[in-house]
């Protein structure tokens, strides 16, 4: 395992670790992406039998940098070129059961490792000369990366129940690497579920956020919703699952619909807020769902009713409240338009609309559509597929030449109260949206010169003087 300790900054641990007579060992994240050959962070995890504070400051010493200390936590961080290096002695940890901050005591290598969350966690290299680079891993985390499996050193019930944050860490570990969680990990998570309520909603959304944003996002969601964490800390989105059957009909699984669109989506786009809202898209389904003995089931303006639940369940999960919010506000409520427009005539007029109303987000809107046709239907899809073709180089066409996207009117509020002596008011407002209908209709053309001469035939129309002539 020396290969994995070629930068010199381990060497130079090696060095203070036997002058200081103190067992070191690089653990954790950065052993077991070496093993992986994966890219790791720059973070790397160093514990010493003893104090890792006081064993911080003398490498901080030697390479003349500054240390930052955490005294509450017994840690030590420094940075040395890209790197980051996290100092810790050697501990071991009890619980409270109303709480996940643990008891801590000095312990050895033994115990720190009894503590880690995974075995793939919990594998150490030592620093010091005797044994350099040789790896302890008691727990068998060589074997659960080369089986693919997530597994807890100790019983997991012990594991999760200390930390309730390690069954969400769990699944997201899971879901970036592809890897299994071992069947009794995912029984105790069951079990324990309900002490997710104990983490607070900003560590929660912190490793869901991680989860969405994975390669595939859906084997995450599936394990949430599976183990029955999802109805917790999401329950708007646990709430899609299910088919109803009346009369023999039956609607799609909206639940496992959501998650296809959310892969779908993560095949072309890394946009963590594209991807929220691909999960956000259909939540008001359950709210509108509706049984008509004709028709079969409907789901009647869910998008506008969506629309109007993103801000309350942002605020739930704890996602931020800004423009981020608005862009996935906007594509959940605009999210059916390209899908009809693709399914029938496609008009300059409703292509205009469209982009007036996306604005610069209609390129992710189109990619939100695309990813929202999941018919098993191969007709259907390639139908539907070609058209959105068509609408997308109408959507270039109409941009090209109308300069829809982002429309600022040509003729301002400002510009029709000095032409009809006007103040601000209700005529002022009429003209606008007249002005703004005139042009998305494409009766003028989207030029100051046009919408100015329209702008005095309308006032005229509405019995309005001005001394203005054409």
């Amino acid at each position: 395992m020396k290969e994995f300790l070629q930068h010199p900054i381990f060497s130079l641990l090696s060095d203070v670790a036997d002058e200081s007579q103190i067992a070191c060992y690089v653990v954790g994240g950065y052993v077991r992406d070496q093993i992986m050959k994966r890219d790791f962070k720059n973070d790397v995890d160093i514990v010493v039998v003893g104090s890792g504070i006081d064993f911080a400051s003398r490498v901080g010493n030697r390479l003349g940098v500054k240390v930052k200390v955490y005294k509450n936590f017994g840690t030590a961080m420094l940075n040395h070129g890209p790197l980051q290096l996290e100092f810790v002695g050697a501990r071991k940890e009890s619980y409270r059961s109303d709480s996940r901050k643990p008891i801590v005591e000095n312990g050895s290598l033994e115990d720190d490792q009894n503590r880690r969350d995974f075995t793939i966690n919990a594998m150490a290299l030592s620093l010091n000369k005797r044994d350099f680079g040789q790896l302890i891993d008691p727990f068998g985390g060589i074997s659960d990366i080369q089986h693919r499996m997530i597994r807890t050193p100790l019983n997991p019930v012990d594991t999760f129940s200390d930390d309730p944050l390690r069954m969400m860490r769990a699944i997201r570990f899971a879901t970036q690497l592809n890897f299994k969680i071992d069947i009794q990990a995912v029984k105790a998570i069951a079990e324990l579920r309900e002490r997710i309520n104990i983490i607070s909603k900003e560590r929660i959304i912190d490793e869901l956020n991680k989860i969405v944003l994975a390669e595939k996002p859906s084997l995450g969601f599936k394990y949430l919703f599976d183990t029955g964490l999802l109805a917790i800390i999401f329950p708007a989105m646990a709430n899609l699952y299910g088919v109803e059957i009346i009369d023999g009909k039956g609607h799609k699984d909206n639940f496992y619909h959501t998650l296809e669109v959310l892969d779908n989506v993560a095949t072309v786009s890394d946009d963590l807020w594209l991807r929220w809202a691909a999960i956000m898209h259909d939540i008001a389904k359950p709210a509108t769902k509706r049984f008509d003995r004709r028709h079969g089931w409907t789901f009647h303006g869910h998008e506008d009713k969506g629309a109007r639940m993103v801000p309350r369940l942002f605020a739930a999960l704890k996602l931020p409240l800004n423009e981020k919010m608005k862009f996935v506000q906007k594509l959940v409520l605009l999210h059916l338009r390209p899908i009809v427009l693709a399914q029938d005539i496609v008009t300059d007029s409703a292509v205009r609309r469209l982009l007036f109303e996306a604005g610069d987000d209609i390129d992710s809107l189109m990619i939100l559509c695309h990813a929202d046709v999941t018919t098993k239907n191969e007709y259907k899809r390639k139908k539907y597929r070609q058209n959105f073709e068509l609408v997308k180089q109408k959507l270039r066409d109409v941009e090209e030449r109308d300069k829809i996207r982002n429309w600022q009117p040509p003729v301002t509020g400002a510009d029709i109260m000095a032409a009809f002596e006007l103040k601000p008011g209700r005529e002022v407002g009429i003209i606008k949206n007249a002005i703004r209908e005139a042009i998305l209709e494409g009766d003028i053309a989207n030029s100051r010169e046009e919408a100015y001469r329209f702008m005095l035939e309308k006032g005229q129309e509405m019995g309005l003087i001005s001394d203005i002539r054409n």
